[in-house]
């Protein structure tokens, strides 16, 4: 019982790592866009959820010739992180089933 709840869990963060890695994508599509005002809640939103998180990023891979490479090296980190989470939900529920 207690693997078919860490299985669970472990599902539920692999699905919160997904809805993160959809809103960076929608954040890094805003920055190509330069007339994006984001004054406006919504895209404050966006841009304050993402940002500490990209910023992490940043001081390791310096923007080159104005295009900022951080996102992919973070685009790559959480898709680890969600195959890690997966990986280990897969094996937890193997594990309550007794396979």
């Amino acid at each position: 019982m207690l693997t078919s709840g860490i299985a669970y869990l472990l599902l539920v963060l692999s699905t919160a790592v997904n809805i993160y890695l959809f809103v960076l994508f929608v954040r890094v599509l805003l920055t190509w866009f330069p007339n994006i005002d984001f004054s406006n809640p919504v895209l404050g939103g966006v841009a304050s959820i993402t940002d500490p998180y990209l910023n992490m990023f940043r001081g390791v891979i310096p923007p080159i010739g104005g295009i900022d490479l951080s996102a992919i090296l973070a685009f790559i980190a959480l898709r680890v992180l969600q195959g890690l989470l997966e990986a280990s939900s897969a094996q937890f529920q193997s594990m309550s089933l007794g396979f």
